[in-house]
Parts: C-alpha cells; structure tokens; sequence
C-alpha cells in the first residue's frame, strides 16, 4: 500500500497546486491513499465547503486539520464531512470527528489526527485539548494500518508519541509548524516518523503568509494599524512525504517535492 501525505496547504495558490499536481502524483506514483492537511487553506486559516470539495475532487481521501480547523463561518459544515478530520483529544461535543477507517488497495486503513497543548492553544476555547495525545489514542478501539498525523508545536511531542506507538501505527507524521524537517525515521519496529511534513504554500513568507502582516504584530503596533494577514507571494513548495506499507508497518519512506 503507498499513502501520500500532503502537509499544511496554505491559501488559495496552495489549494491550486495540490489541485494541479494531485491527479499526476497519484497517477506517477501510484498512490492508494492520499490524505492532505487543508486547515490554512482559506487565505490562511480555516477551510471553506468548497475548498474543501475542490481538493477531495482532486483527489484527497481524507482532509485533515489542527487547531485552524475550528476556524471559518462554515466550520460545522465542513468538520461535518465524512473524510474530514479534527484532533480527536479535544472535547467529545466537538464539532467533527478525529479518526475515521477508509480503504485502500483492498485494505482498511485508519487515519487519527492528534495534537499538542501547544497547538491547540490557538484553537477557539471550544476546542482545547482535554486529553493527552497518548491516552486519547489508547482509548480508540483495535483497528487496521494506521496512520497518525500529530499536529504539535513539540518536537519531543511528536517524536515522543512515535516512540511510544512503534510497531503499533504504521506512521506518524508532523504537521503545524510548517517546516519540514530533514530526517525520516523508521524506528525499529516498523512505525515511520516525520517531526514535521512541512508546508505546501508559497515560499517568500514566514509559514507562507506576508511578511508585512507578520513584522507589524512582531512589533507589536496598535491593531489600527497592523497590516492584513495574507498569504505570501513566491515558488510553491510542496511538503509531502510517500510511505510504503505492508502488514500495518512501514517499509520505505521518502520526501516527494
């Protein structure tokens, strides 16, 4: 089984690159399951129904998100889709779900978003963490080849967590901070770990947004006067890592750019 991760796609220039490229990577790669973190894909923030259709049509499996995806006017619609995703370590009366099962390449395959304190700071209080990525994990039932995205701001919150689940999960992989990280890991027992997939959005920015908007809060200037945030200008980059799966454990990984 190949699954294609696709990590952090920001703003409209990185919806129209997966939109573009998704259909030649499935094809020249021969991917099973492609699973895509949108929550920064609506100039940034959030993700909007249509947004979110336009990539499944494309090609995305599953859509996935961290704390942005409590954002936008349309959120309940759109977590309300089936091959949506949330953190699941938030409250159960959450809008969404955090873990689904679909299939691929004849097989069931689960996805589980999970995410740190750190992260989920900056999600509405609706939607803090109230269990440990860990322990939010230990309490879903025995399933198929599963795939873990920890969306965390902790570098030993995710690297922690694979440790924790190896030979258990077949991956888990790094989302948030949107700079991928250089290693991949096989840890001894199979499970795959990425610290950080990376983003796939447009490079001349911090985290693909303008500078300008960025600089003037850094600065701290008066709300009057803080510039627009906005998504960058630039190449765009693509964050994406494949993995081979066989038997619930990972046989290769690789970055795909």
């Amino acid at each position: 089984m190949r699954i294609l991760f696709i990590g952090d796609v920001v703003g409209r220039c990185g919806r129209e690159a997966v939109a573009a490229s998704l259909p030649k990577l499935r094809e020249a790669l021969r991917i099973d399951l492609a699973v895509v973190n949108a929550e920064n894909a609506s100039h940034g923030f959030g993700l909007a129904p249509d947004m979110a259709a336009a990539l499944f049509a494309a090609g995305a499996d599953v859509i996935t998100g961290g704390n942005h995806a409590f954002e936008g006017a349309e959120v309940e619609a759109v977590l309300g889709h089936e091959r949506m995703l949330r953190p699941l370590n938030v409250a159960e009366a959450t809008p969404g779900r955090g873990a689904l099962t679909t299939s691929a390449a004849g097989e069931d395959v689960r996805v589980v978003v999970l995410a740190d304190e750190a992260a989920l700071d900056f999600a509405p209080p609706f939607a803090r963490m109230t269990l440990e990525p860990y322990a939010a994990y230990a309490s879903l039932p025995p399933g198929p080849t599963t795939i873990i995205e920890m969306h965390a701001l902790s570098v030993t919150a995710k690297q922690g967590l694979a440790y924790a689940l190896d030979g258990e999960v077949a991956a888990v992989l790094g989302t948030h901070t949107h700079e991928p990280t250089l290693p991949l890991w096989l840890l001894p027992a199979g499970t795959a770990l990425v610290t950080d997939v990376g983003m796939t959005g447009p490079r001349d920015g911090p985290q693909g947004m303008d500078p300008q908007g960025v600089i003037d809060r850094v600065r701290g200037l008066p709300d009057g006067e803080l510039s627009p945030m906005r998504t960058a200008g630039g190449e765009i980059i693509l964050g994406a890592v494949l993995l081979e799966i066989e038997h619930g454990i990972t046989l290769s990984l690789s970055r795909v750019s």
